[in-house]
């Protein structure tokens, strides 16, 4: 008798276990199916897109309003290009998560301001879209944060493009190296995009061999930038330990991308 009760208490544990270890696989499985259709948090490590995101934001991007590609898998694998699933263009201002087409492992943020067939040029750092100017309007000066901690007064303006959305942009001068540049025919297929931090964003207007991301394929996108769901300052990384939690940016926290 005592060896048939060991024997079913043994089977009741293993019967169990393996309800348990199912448990956990189906929700192990749907919060990866998750990350995959819906949304994925991401990281912002440098202040190309400052002042709108900041060095040690934490965003959220909704990967369903542009369909679902390769780049949009929660994990990296080299998987050959078969063009996307519910496809949608995005629109101009929107906020984008992307694939770095120089090493699909890096996911980079950018403000999208060309679609396919689009005229785009910057004349002393004032953007052209098919020879129509973004409107620029003075908003006082700001601090743009490098990714050392340091910072440098900028001249912070609010951004109107031609289809009337209306974002805040770093500037810090009007003539540097990427305030002039020769008209660029977006093509089929591609997106022309910028940060906001104007004068230190490598973006559509440096090439892919020089470190910046060129003509982006739409197949590159990940999903659109849609809110902050935390920050902390980095810059407290050289403070004492006990300090750090005066860090967090608590009025940056689940607030929209704009």
């Amino acid at each position: 008798m005592s060896v048939e009760k060991v024997t079913g208490s043994t089977k009741r544990t293993s019967s169990g276990w393996a309800g348990q270890i199912a448990q956990l696989a189906g929700i192990v499985a749907a919060v990866f199916i998750a990350k995959g259709a819906l949304a994925e948090p991401f990281y912002v490590p440098s202040g190309s897109m400052e002042p709108t995101l900041l060095i040690g934001d934490a965003l959220l991007a909704s990967k369903f309003p542009y369909g679902y590609g390769t780049s949009s898998l929660p994990i990296q694998i080299n998987l050959p290009e078969t063009g996307r699933v519910f496809a949608e263009m995005p629109k101009q201002g929107d906020v984008v998560v992307f694939r770095w087409p120089g090493d699909r492992s890096q996911a980079w943020v950018k403000r999208v301001v060309g679609l396919p067939g689009d005229r785009i040029q910057m004349r002393q750092g004032q953007l052209f879209i098919n020879d129509r100017p973004a409107e620029l309007k003075p908003d006082g000066v700001g601090a743009a944060e490098d990714d050392n901690g340091g910072s440098e007064p900028a001249y912070r303006y609010v951004e109107t493009l031609p289809n009337g959305v209306s974002h805040l942009i770093f500037k810090m001068r009007d003539n540097g190296p990427l305030d002039n540049t020769t008209e660029v025919i977006v093509p089929s297929g591609h997106l022309f995009v910028l940060g906001d931090n104007r004068d230190n964003s490598a973006d559509s207007r440096v090439p892919l061999r020089s470190g910046g991301v060129g003509l982006l394929p739409v197949d590159n996108l990940v999903g659109r930038a849609d809110a902050v769901l935390g920050s902390w300052d980095l810059g407290m990384r050289g403070q004492p330990v006990w300090t750090w939690l005066s860090g967090f940016r608590l009025a940056r926290f689940f607030t929209a991308v704009h």
